[in-house]
């Protein structure tokens, strides 16, 4: 990849970072983090989920595959990042608890400023070769510099709440555009290497991960005894992952020559979590059809039954 291509893609990730933390910010609202800072129990859970579950998940499939040492840190680091904001959006199709939902995302991504780098260094024991392989400096820095654009989108709907939707929406349109510049400068300058994206013990990871994590979510979530919406809001907190925030640690933490093109890995992952989550909410959109379609059809039939019943006599 040349110079110009890559440190155009470098910046471009930085940007498309920025703008997503300060959107994701401006749909938060300091009420609702007060609410559940008081009542932590559904965040609690989510966060146990998040770096109970991805972490451990990522670490066993990379051992069970035995993938090489580059190989094992991408998918450690992407099975260690916080909640995305693709989870905000499926929560909302799933009808879940979207205070939640934002609330869980924000704290997770606070959290991640210890327990990513505390995380990576204690699964990256079980990998002797990458004990010093990690960059933990460049990872805390891109973390620290991911805390302050989500603060200043806290402060802009805070102070400035007419402008937080405007934001948000535009947020998303530059998202769009930039992932597919990004993809179309790295099909450019990585050409067929890409391929090693696409090899089939990372194809494997990228489809069970998700799963793990919606199925894990839910099941953690409900064992706590959580309401049925609340459930489905930790799944789709658990089994997403801030690509955006992935790809630009495996970027800019790593030298091109070592990282190659699987700094694509988190984008292949994304795609394979959207198609599972689709299928996730078609499967509950049709249930909530069949279901409203039965209450119905029982409730004409005993309506029915009361009209057709004959009156009684009177003595």
């Amino acid at each position: 990849m040349s110079p110009v291509i890559n440190k155009t893609i470098n910046i471009s990730l930085i940007i498309v970072l920025t703008i997503t933390m300060v959107s994701m910010g401006c749909t938060m609202e300091v009420s609702k983090i007060k609410h559940h800072i008081m009542k932590p129990k559904g965040v609690a859970i989510a966060a146990l989920a998040q770096y109970g579950v991805m972490p451990l998940t990522a670490f066993c499939l990379a051992k069970a595959l035995q993938l090489s040492e580059i190989r094992a840190v991408v998918v450690l680091i992407c099975g260690c990042c916080p909640g995305g904001s693709l989870s905000n959006i499926l929560a909302l199709a799933l009808q879940g608890d979207m205070n939640l939902s934002i609330v869980m995302t924000c704290c997770s991504t606070v959290l991640a400023l210890g327990m990513m780098p505390l995380l990576l260094y204690l699964y990256c024991q079980g990998f002797p070769e990458l004990r010093n392989a990690v960059p933990y400096m460049e990872i805390m820095v891109s973390l620290v510099m991911l805390l302050i654009p989500c603060g200043v989108g806290i402060l802009i709907n805070y102070y400035r709440p007419q402008y937080s939707k405007t934001i948000t929406k535009a947020g998303i349109i530059i998202l769009m555009i930039a992932v597919v510049l990004i993809a179309t400068l790295a099909s450019i300058g990585i050409g067929g290497s890409i391929l090693t994206v696409l090899a089939p013990p990372l194809m494997a990871i990228g489809a069970l991960m998700p799963f793990i994590g919606y199925t894990f979510g839910y099941v953690i979530s409900a064992l706590f005894r959580l309401k049925h919406s609340e459930c489905r809001t930790v799944a789709m907190e658990t089994g997403c992952q801030n690509i955006q925030l992935c790809s630009t640690i495996l970027k800019v933490a790593f030298p091109p020559e070592l990282i190659g093109p699987l700094f694509l890995f988190p984008m292949v992952y994304a795609s394979i979590q959207l198609m599972e989550a689709g299928v996730i909410v078609v499967l509950f959109r049709c249930h909530q059809w069949f279901t409203r379609k039965k209450e119905e059809t029982y409730q004409k039939a005993e309506t029915e039954e009361k009209t057709e019943e004959p009156p009684k006599e009177t003595p």
